[in-house]
């Protein structure tokens, strides 16, 4: 701890983007212990902003600017005092004004990832893992792999995880230590800018996300989630799943790569994890196992004690025969379509009003705000898989009203209703069932918007709904 209170002490840093996610509450609080002289700014209000700014209220000299940001906070120019650099959070637009002053002004552009893979002590086992679809599950089951076979002493998660700051952990690790980083696009176009690469990196999927964020180009998105290997060296290791593995292999990254296939995984392993994607996540963990020397006996056990990573096809409640899951964190159609393909009821879905009506089927709940993807697949998934559609206000939920009537035949549809809000939608879910049928609540879309009241996040978004399910 001395070494780095040493380095970042006195120190001016604007960390922006607080947030409520814990991560940038972390990054703070690690900055202002080591005595660097911080400036928190977020265009949230300090209302918004109250859990977080709690945490942080016993150090007083923070400045806060709240509400927006200001040019003055990022920038050298008309002799105002130099930050030494900015804590940039995840998602802050890649034309931020802000962030382009620093540049101008030469003041170095940091994330907590990127930055602490600079500052991590020599030795230390760092395994980055990232991809579209499937990232937090691969990640949590290597994590839960390592810690089996040498020890939770030994073993740290940071990354993109709720509530898990990244920067703290160098007060923990040691030469030797393994530190397993979940790392989604915004983290790694930090780890660009640092011209890094995690010596082991684990490559899930690709598939088009964040299309309003980086203005249509997939490109551009595949870019960023190519840091992951862009600057790796020989000997270091890329295992890459078998759905994105063309695509980074056209990128001819520096290390080879191993594929992971699903048969890695041999059908004999009972997995509590369900869903064909399911098995391709746990391949890559497998993969990433075996490439670090860990015994086929320990990788099993781990395995086979994987209950799942929160909010992905969760499990919460079975009422009268009725099983619930909670998927909030599908944020995208191919998230929602890998959960209807896992639920998989048999046989065609057609409408509740039918006399042929299926004694089984799924009622889906989604609905959100609009990322820019195209949904014309996951409504064809819908009405192969759903006998039901409870929507969800949001401007991507509109994206689904308006290709329904185009693909749509009165042979083969889904019921479609509205609600005006979560509660609202999983009261009309529950009562479009039958005994054995399933309540998906699998949104599709981002969380932010959604009347009345939003959502902080993903996080919340499925917090509230388990909150609803757990009172009926």
């Amino acid at each position: 701890m001395s070494e780095l209170k040493a380095f970042f002490s006195g120190k001016r840093v604007t960390v922006m983007g607080l947030g409520l996610l814990g991560r940038g509450v972390g990054s703070a609080i690690f900055l202002a212990e080591c005595g660097a002289r911080l400036t928190v700014t977020d265009l949230k209000s300090r209302r918004e902003l109250q859990p977080s700014l709690m945490k942080l209220r016993r150090f007083k000299g923070i400045r806060y600017v709240l509400g927006g940001h200001r040019l003055e906070d990022f920038s050298a120019a008309g002799g105002r005092v130099r930050p030494d650099f900015i804590l940039k959070a995840a998602g802050v637009p890649l034309d931020s004004p802000f962030v382009a002053e620093a540049r101008r002004s030469g003041i170095p552009i940091e994330m907590d990832a990127s930055l602490f893979m600079k500052l991590a002590p020599a030795g230390v086992k760092i395994i980055g893992v990232t991809g579209t679809r499937g990232k937090t599950t691969t990640t949590l089951l290597i994590y839960g792999i390592l810690k089996k076979a040498f020890g939770s002493r030994r073993v740290f998660l940071g990354g993109n995880i709720k509530d898990v700051a990244t920067l703290p952990l160098l007060q923990k690790v040691r030469s030797g230590d393994f530190v397993v980083l979940e790392l989604d696009s915004w983290q790694l176009e930090g780890l660009g800018e640092a011209r890094l690469s995690p010596p082991f990196a684990v490559f899930t999927t690709f598939y088009p996300d964040h299309m309003n964020y980086y203005h249509g180009s997939i490109e551009r998105y595949f870019e960023d989630k190519a840091a992951i290997f862009r600057f790796q060296r020989a000997g270091d290791i890329l295992v890459v799943g078998e759905q994105a593995a063309e695509r980074v292999r056209r990128a001819r990254p520096p290390a080879p790569l191993i594929v992971a296939r699903p048969d890695l995984v041999p059908s004999a392993w009972r997995l509590k994890i369900i869903g064909r994607h399911n098995r391709a996540n746990t391949a890559c963990a497998v993969a990433a196992a075996r490439a670090l020397h860990v015994s086929n006996t320990v990788i099993k056990k781990a395995v086979e004690s994987f209950r799942g990573a929160p909010g992905r096809l969760e499990l919460i409640r079975v009422i009268r025969g009725v099983k619930i899951y909670n998927d909030t964190c599908a944020t995208t159609p191919d998230a929602t379509i890998a959960a209807l393909k896992a639920l998989k009821c048999s046989g065609p879905k057609i409408s509740l009003g039918s006399k042929h009506q299926n004694s089984r089927g799924i009622i889906l709940i989604l609905g959100g705000s609009d990322k820019g993807l195209n949904m014309s697949e996951l409504v064809t998934e819908i009405t192969r898989y759903c006998k039901a559609v409870v929507l969800l206000p949001g401007s991507g939920t509109e994206k689904i009203e308006n290709l329904k009537v185009k693909t749509q035949t009165e042979d083969q549809k889904s019921k479609v209703v509205e609600a005006a809000s979560l509660k609202a939608a999983v009261k009309q879910a529950i009562k479009l069932t039958g005994r054995g049928d399933t309540v998906l609540f699998s949104p599709a879309f981002a969380s932010f918007g959604l009347p009345p009241g939003g959502f902080k996040n993903e996080y919340d978004r499925g917090e509230q709904f388990v909150k609803i399910v757990s009172r009926l």
